[in-house]
């Protein structure tokens, strides 16, 4: 068998996601045959060892790939666990049948839809920065939104020094105390929209992500999941390429 990297590994096992794994092989909590992992390493399956905290990781047999969406709910984190004990999105997926893990993130005080999945590869795929499935959001802010403040949300913006893809920004309803906007977003920063109303001076009351792209909650209730179906599977796996491709064809 060929050697694959060492993160990599973690998510075929369907242990964590290669952020995570890359990480806590920085903290020097996993070893190759006896000695502490560095980062970037390769093993070969089924002939290295590999432990993680002082247990060995294995393949599995048999591994399903298994997709689920959960309607996150606010206050729990985005993570598998935690070591100061908060609620994590582990709790509500405990019986998927797998371990399943986050595509992308939802801040602990976000809520809405959100991915999970044992699938390495196609995890990768979807949290990379060119990968243009757009992500939909509804974001409740305190008090109405002028319609300058829409023109420079809509505008090129720079958060932390980064140059912001451009965000579709729409302001779907006015009520005497708030507004609610509709952002779609084709990339994911940290905290993204919250650094962007802050830019503009609106206060977030709530943020609830509705799609990614095709994908809705629909009727799924807060804290409940659902399996993706093989056409959904299929979409997320195709989606994008018709682009890059024009892309590559113009250059």
């Amino acid at each position: 068998m060929d050697s694959i990297k060492l993160q990599k590994y973690f998510t075929d096992c369907g242990v964590m996601s290669r952020r995570a794994a890359e990480a806590e092989i920085a903290a020097g909590k996993v070893k190759v045959n006896g000695e502490v992992a560095t980062a970037g390493q390769r093993i070969i399956p089924g002939v290295d060892s590999v432990t993680y905290l002082g247990k060995p990781i294995e393949m599995p047999k048999f591994k399903k790939n298994i997709y689920v969406v959960l309607n996150k709910p606010r206050g729990y984190l985005t993570t598998m666990s935690d070591d100061r004990g908060r609620a994590t999105v582990a709790e509500l997926v405990s019986d998927v049948g797998a371990r399943v893990y986050p595509v992308g993130r939802l801040d602990m005080d976000s809520e809405g839809l959100l991915l999970l999945t044992n699938d390495g590869e196609l995890a990768l795929k979807l949290t990379h920065p060119r990968h243009e499935i757009p992500k939909i959001y509804h974001v409740k802010v305190a008090g109405k939104v002028a319609y300058d403040t829409l023109k420079k949300l809509n505008a090129p913006m720079e958060i932390d020094g980064y140059k912001l893809l451009p965000v579709k920004t729409e302001l779907i309803s006015v009520k005497s105390d708030h507004s609610v906007l509709k952002m779609t977003l084709f990339e994911g920063r940290n905290r993204q929209i919250r650094k962007m109303c802050e830019s503009v001076e609106l206060e977030v009351l709530r943020l609830k992500r509705i799609a990614i792209g095709n994908i809705t909650l629909g009727e799924l209730a807060p804290g409940k999941w659902r399996y993706l179906s093989s056409a959904q599977v299929e979409y997320l796996r195709t989606s994008g390429r018709k682009k890059q491709s024009n892309n590559k064809t113009k250059g």
